[in-house]
């Protein structure tokens, strides 16, 4: 690497750090976009959704096994949808529960990413942009549900999440889970017909569900939400409140970003100085060379 390009390298890893902080500030909008609605008395516990999504993000199934016999027990850098049982002692009731990324209205991990390596796009997907990550995993502090996940396994990890299948919404596609269950246990559309079907459901089934939709207001609303028999924290889904948190990421990126800005400042200076060094070492090289020959 030469001078140039250590000079290109450099702004681009300042630039990434301004993109941050313009990031954080697109955070606090809102877009009421696409949704996908999760019956859970509907779910038969097919796994058909975990498996179409290993397919469409070519993740391998952590089992080793066939993908329908795959049975993670949590999220993971592998695995970005799961479904579980939740059981409930007390009463003997029980549910399966899709687990994914929640892809909140006013995301806590967008808010909190220093270098804009998670976005929020105009469908209200929350994606990854895994060239901006500098792997500082305050994503992972800020979200409240616990969702990215970090590539422990490798060498040169990246984060991990549930994308939406941002590429099939751009093609007018429904994400690849919602598109293979055949129960009709996962909905995706509008976020606003969404709640309406959602609440004509509860009007209609008054003794089958709880009176409460999951991720219409929580955190401020997420595009993914939630109908039940059983009561949501027995679903494992925290209360967690109706205003957004973005207010704990923020703080976390002001705080959290100078030292991690004078960190990469202070990296790239001292490889500034050692190519400069070895530049000059080698021209003294060359001219002791040339004035012997």
């Amino acid at each position: 690497m030469n001078r140039r390009d250590f000079l290109k390298l450099s702004g681009a890893g300042a630039g990434s750090l301004f993109l941050g902080g313009a990031q954080t500030a697109r955070a606090r909008e809102v877009w009421d976009g696409k949704a996908m609605l999760y019956d859970a008395t509907l779910c038969i516990g097919c796994r058909a959704c975990q498996a179409a999504c290993r397919r469409e993000q070519g993740l391998p199934a952590e089992t080793g096994e066939a993908d329908l016999h795959d049975k993670p027990r949590e999220l993971s850098a592998s695995t970005r949808t799961l479904i579980k049982v939740a059981e409930v002692q007390q009463t003997g009731e029980w549910s399966f529960v899709k687990r994914q990324c929640m892809h909140c209205l006013h995301p806590a991990c967008v808010s909190a990413c220093p270098v804009g390596a998670l976005q929020q796009t105009e469908d209200g997907a929350v994606v990854y942009r895994g060239e901006r990550c500098i792997g500082c995993r305050y994503c992972q502090v800020a979200c409240p549900f616990g969702i990215p996940k970090f590539e422990w396994d490798k060498s040169f990890p990246y984060i991990e999440k549930c994308d939406f299948c941002e590429d099939r919404l751009g093609e007018g596609l429904p994400p690849a889970c919602a598109d293979v269950c055949p129960t009709g246990a996962i909905t995706f559309g509008d976020r606003d017909s969404l709640i309406a079907e959602a609440r004509k459901r509860i009007e209609e089934n008054p003794d089958k569900y709880v009176d409460h939709i999951y991720g219409e207001h929580e955190l401020g609303g997420t595009s993914v939400l939630y109908l039940s028999s059983v009561p949501f924290e027995k679903l494992g889904l925290p209360d967690v409140g109706s205003e957004p948190v973005t207010e704990l990421s923020e703080a976390i990126a002001t705080y959290g970003t100078p030292g991690v800005a004078l960190s990469v400042a202070g990296l790239l200076g001292g490889l500034y100085y050692w190519f400069s060094s070895h530049e000059h070492a080698e021209a003294e090289a060359a001219k002791s060379h040339e004035e012997e020959a």
